[in-house]
């Protein structure tokens, strides 16, 4: 499966296991973001060193409840902070971003 669009991303999300292969990174970290895999998520995160990597990570600190930190990633990205209520569109936005072509990741998955 081609994650082209937010509802392939939605849709893999809810019916499979790990992402397909060739996901890019950043793609790969949102998807488990959504799937709930919080560590796995920000461990991938912490290698993508840049804007987008920055704004995915502040999605996770909003998602984990600390906003302070959040703060600091959203201001690293160049973004303006967002809260826990605004998480799903923000998520959505993100990948939107990434499948639109607005946010090239060079690093794809070893898989």
């Amino acid at each position: 499966m081609s994650l082209d669009s937010l509802a392939a991303v939605l849709e893999s999300v809810a019916n499979d296991a790990e992402p397909p292969p060739a996901t890019p990174v950043a793609l790969q970290a949102l998807w488990l973001a959504k799937k709930g895999e919080w560590h796995r998520s920000h461990d991938l995160v912490d290698g993508i060193d840049t804007p987008l990597g920055a704004w995915i990570h502040a999605h996770l600190h909003v998602l984990e409840g600390d906003l302070s930190n959040a703060e600091y990633w959203y201001r690293r990205a160049g973004r303006r902070s967002r809260s826990p209520q605004e998480a799903a569109a923000e998520w959505e936005e993100m990948v939107k971003s990434i499948v639109g072509g607005e946010h090239s990741d060079p690093e794809r998955s070893p898989n």
